[in-house]
């Protein structure tokens, strides 16, 4: 079960277009998994056309071109674009499935993420059950697919700007919380955790960092100067 979401500002300012790329990127990729926040998108997208439509009504006389001009806007489709996707997810349901494979198996991809499917590049083994496929994101952010195996974990650590972590499919916990599919994490130099994951299945995420982790116990911390060359 979904316990970790964005924030309602965050939501808000998704509708708005006032997000970050990067940060937009995940915030719809955790839409598509979650009813909740779709529900509150389209909420926010309502009250943003209405703010809309009465900023115009107040611009304008009342007068038979105002009508006509709202009357196309009202008979239009509507939708509002982010990142090049609708919000509209009710008329997405009947998508073909998209996924990416590792060692044998195939994870689905939420609907946002099926576009960096050709941008992933190889998996490569690092510390411990740990897999990592890196995503070009352009200049939106440094991306990467992360897959913990049963018993895999990342090194506890802080992080020296900020991370953005998307639960793809499985579980996993970091001394913090418990984190299951679909959860939405947000992690800065306030907090120092120690992802791993120890059920059966494993854990794949999808992360968006924009510095390097700092790791920040015993023999890790000899890693600190070359970080940037395990999540990049």
């Amino acid at each position: 079960m979904i316990k970790f979401h964005p924030s309602s500002q965050q939501l808000k300012e998704f509708v708005e277009g006032s997000l970050t790329p990067a940060v937009s990127l995940l915030v719809s990729a955790h839409c598509d998994m979650c009813e909740q926040c779709q529900l509150r998108v389209e909420s926010e997208t309502e009250e943003l056309a209405a703010e809309l439509v009465s900023e115009i009504e107040e611009s304008f006389d009342e007068s038979a071109q105002f009508g006509d001009m709202l009357s196309q806007i009202t008979q239009s489709p509507s939708s509002i674009e982010v990142d090049g996707s609708s919000s509209s997810y009710a008329s997405n349901l009947g998508e073909r499935t998209v996924s990416i494979e590792l060692d044998g198996r195939s994870f689905k991809l939420p609907r946002t993420l099926h576009r960096y499917v050709d941008k992933t590049g190889n998996w490569s083994s690092l510390v411990g059950k740990l897999w990592q496929a890196p995503v070009d994101l352009g200049n939106q952010g440094v991306a990467n697919f992360i897959f913990m195996g049963s018993g895999g974990s990342v090194p506890e650590h802080t992080h020296r700007g900020t991370e953005y972590t998307l639960v793809i499919d499985g579980e996993f916990s970091d001394g913090l919380s418990d984190y299951d599919t679909g959860d939405f994490i947000f992690m800065d130099g306030n907090k120092t955790h120690t992802p791993r994951s120890d059920t059966k299945e494993g854990c794949l995420v999808f992360s968006i960092v924009d510095q390097p982790l700092h790791f920040t116990s015993g023999l890790a911390r000899l890693l600190n100067p070359f970080s940037h060359l395990f999540f990049r």
